[in-house]
């Protein structure tokens, strides 16, 4: 399963989302984004996903390397982006909650598995 991400800045802080109880990895910090759809591209999929969950629309200025995992429940390619907000208010409509975070407390979070190797070769850049 592909799985694009946004890393998404905001005067140099990232954007970390936390999951609902009811989804698969409850209560854990993510970065937000999902799952690719048949003929959808991966930046196309980061852009409807982040718009269906958080209201926001994204300028996508980057793609990182891709990242494979294996959970007990699923097995993803996660492809992550680095964007900017470039217009609306984040409104929480999949999420818990969300938090801005400096690099250097990002990793204090219970991140999702598969985004802690997305982060750690973010933050080596």
């Amino acid at each position: 399963m592909n799985v694009a991400c946004g890393i998404i800045i905001k005067e140099s802080r990232i954007l970390i989302c936390q999951r609902n109880s009811e989804k698969s990895l409850p209560l854990k910090w993510e970065f937000p984004g999902g799952k690719q759809e048949i003929n959808e591209t991966l930046e196309d999929c980061l852009l409807r996903e982040i718009r269906e969950e958080l209201c926001i629309e994204l300028d996508i200025v980057e793609k990182l390397p891709s990242h494979f995992h294996k959970y007990s429940f699923a097995e993803i390619t996660l492809h992550p982006f680095v964007c900017y907000i470039k217009s609306g208010r984040i409104i929480l409509n999949d999420h818990l909650a969300y938090k801005w975070c400096n690099k250097n407390e990002i990793l204090q979070y219970d991140l999702a598995d598969a985004d802690i190797p997305i982060i750690l070769n973010f933050l080596d850049k």
